[in-house]
């Protein structure tokens, strides 16, 4: 099993394309010293890796975008208000995606999986700013397989690349390419804490009608 996030993305968009076979976006080794607010962490990974049934995926009451390994006993952690709805819909399909800097770099190699039929889990770090992110989504959005994309998933931002709810609405409705899209964003992963695993190359189901998102993982 190879899990991990960030920089592992290139990882597991070259195996999934390359080979089928599914690798898992999720903590890292180091998330395992963490003494506070990792319990959330730890459930999703146990149940990503281990369990059978599908997984019903809720927001975690907290989060954190601290560097905790710095000093693991004065920690910040903000209530969470949930996953957010963007834009309103249903989708299945693939999961595919992670960091989105970093899946970009794979685009026009060999290793770079198709978007058919695929629900993305995007996600981007501190290092960026708006209008990178901004670029990357436009990027990815100009890929011939992307008008197999289902629907997306949006993990939560560190505050540190300044993008917030407001500021990510309008990057994507200014995208012709998203229209029609149900969109979730605020979801628990990417480089702030807690995080929840997924399979990249598993099967998932999302909702946003009633301006209620879901997250169901069926295959992993």
């Amino acid at each position: 099993m190879l899990c991990g996030y960030s920089d592992i993305t290139a990882l597991s968009a070259a195996i999934y394309a390359q080979t089928g076979l599914v690798s898992y976006s999720g903590p890292h080794f180091s998330t395992f010293g963490m003494k506070k607010g990792a319990e959330y962490t730890l459930d999703y990974l146990k149940k990503c890796l281990f369990a059978e049934d599908p997984i019903e995926v809720e927001a975690s009451s907290h989060w954190s975008d601290d560097e905790w390994y710095l000093d693991q006993e004065n920690r910040t952690f903000h209530e969470n208000d949930g996953m957010v709805v963007m834009q309103e819909g249903e989708a299945q399909g693939t999961i595919i995606g992670g960091n989105l800097n970093t899946f970009n770099l794979v685009q026009g190699t060999t290793y770079m999986p198709s978007l058919e039929n695929s629900v993305l889990f995007l996600e981007d770090d501190a290092l960026i700013c708006p209008e990178m992110f901004d670029r990357d989504l436009q990027s990815l959005a100009h890929l011939p397989s992307f008008k197999g994309v289902q629907g997306i998933v949006i993990g939560r931002f560190q505050k540190g690349s300044n993008i917030s709810l407001s500021i990510l609405q309008k990057i994507i409705k200014s995208k012709k390419e998203l229209q029609g899209l149900p969109i979730i964003a605020n979801a628990n992963f990417g480089h702030v804490s807690p995080i929840f695993t997924f399979p990249i190359g598993g099967k998932v189901k999302i909702s946003t009608v009633g301006n209620k998102a879901r997250i169901l993982i069926e295959k992993h």
